[in-house]
């Protein structure tokens, strides 16, 4: 159990760098790995997901030098990756697991797969269906881990995104690199784009967009690159929503992605009343970035609706504890993809919120919370069911409780983000 801090009456000042975007992380491994040359990463992100896909690649017979603030990939080219000598441990990371397959699907070698008890409940069949249709042979009792990927020739397909998912597509596109002609994905709600950003940095115009159709062009070969990775927003979010809701706040959190597809949070905040100022505003391998400074705001409430839930999916459980502290009535809907996250998300955010004293009401794709300006504790003792994410949503409402709390299983905040709590500590009062 670790004891959470309370910040009731002070406020988070000054000036934050929060690790790496998780999922710029996971890619830059990936394309270093299958490009010809050598990829220098900067700000790689040190979480156990991330590096749970460095080991994956590591184990496929690639060099990675990982020196903390810089890691080094000694890429072997798109038909380079060798047999591992044991099956490949995914560990929790979904990110790894299902971007790995596209890439796996098309290896002149079978592989095996594997996961931690929580990552093999998660389904993979929506990962699984367009790769099959692209010629993959995978093999799995449930569509779960465990599971063997067999050799395969990857032809193309056109296929149309039954949901939003930028795993799935990344996946699609992954496996697209090794097809004989042109792989197409129809997107009817655009998802994260990062793949489609960074690739094109290693081999241009390898994936081309037009309306909701994306075209994946093989390219003859991946060139290495040097990859400045943004901060992650969704790390980010932690700190904007304790910002907004803390008296006496002005922090200012550097580098932050700006990326359209993953700015959803920052549209919410703006609608919710919060003070943003963004600044500094530049470019990072290909993916936009500014640093934002926010204040201690009043709250308005908000709707969700379905079609805004792709670019704020991971933001969800610390926008709802936003919701909290605001005036009036808020309701998120569409956001059952919640459900089969490292938990179920919602039932684990209306499970502890309601330890909080925080009026919320379950529904069977999100919630509806009632506003108030401070917590009315029920029950201190806390549990992070396991996820990162659940688990610094509580970390953050601890800061607003009148009386000490207590968080169960608070290590795995190392999943996305191992400097968390000390982060956390620098910028209070």
């Amino acid at each position: 159990m670790k004891e959470l801090t309370t910040a009731l009456k002070t406020g988070l000042t000054g000036e934050l760098t929060v690790p790496g975007d998780k999922s710029i992380s996971h890619r830059a491994i990936m394309l270093g790995a299958l490009a010809e040359g050598t990829t220098t990463i900067h700000n790689f992100l040190q979480s156990k997901d991330c590096l749970s896909t460095l080991k994956a690649f590591q184990d496929l017979g690639v060099e990675i030098d990982n020196q903390i603030d810089v890691v080094t990939v000694r890429g072997v080219g798109l038909n380079g990756l060798k047999q591992p000598q044991k099956p490949l441990d995914m560990g929790n990371s979904g990110t790894t697991t299902r971007l790995i397959m596209g890439i796996l699907a098309a290896q002149r070698f079978q592989t095996d797969l594997f996961g931690d008890d929580s990552l093999s409940k998660r389904p993979l069949d929506r990962v699984c269906q367009p790769l099959r249709q692209m010629g993959a042979k995978i093999e799995s009792k449930t569509d779960k881990l465990p599971l063997t990927i067999e050799p395969s020739q990857i032809k193309p397909i056109t296929y149309d995104l039954p949901v939003a998912s930028a795993q799935v597509k990344s996946a699609v596109i992954l496996a697209g690199l090794f097809a004989q002609g042109k792989t197409q994905i129809i997107e009817k709600q655009p998802t994260r784009d990062h793949t489609k950003r960074l690739l094109n940095t290693f081999a241009p115009d390898t994936i081309q967009t037009q309306a909701d159709k994306i075209t994946v062009n093989p390219p003859k070969q991946l060139v290495g690159q040097t990859v400045e990775i943004p901060s992650d927003i969704s790390s980010a979010a932690f700190f904007m929503v304790a910002a907004a809701t803390l008296p006496n706040s002005d922090l200012t959190l550097k580098a932050i992605s700006l990326n359209k597809t993953r700015t959803g949070l920052l549209k919410v905040l703006e609608k919710m009343g919060v003070q943003l100022t963004f600044k500094n505003q530049r470019n990072l391998s290909g993916e936009p970035v500014a640093d934002v400074q926010v204040k201690t705001s009043q709250l308005n409430a908000i709707e969700l609706k379905e079609s805004d839930i792709p670019a704020m999916i991971d933001e969800l459980p610390i926008i709802a504890l936003l919701c909290s502290f605001a005036n009036g009535t808020s309701k998120i809907t569409g956001a059952q993809e919640l459900r089969v996250k490292e938990t179920d998300r919602i039932a684990a955010v209306v499970t502890e919120f309601k330890k909080l004293g925080i009026a919320i009401t379950e529904l069977p794709d999100g919630f509806i919370i009632e506003g108030k300006p401070e917590l009315t504790i029920v029950n201190p003792q806390l549990s992070s069911h396991k996820d990162h994410r659940i688990g610094m949503t509580l970390a953050i409402a601890a800061l607003k409780a009148n009386q000490s709390l207590e968080l169960a299983d608070a290590e795995y905040v190392g999943i996305s983000y191992p400097s968390f709590f000390e982060d956390l500590e620098k910028v209070m009062r």
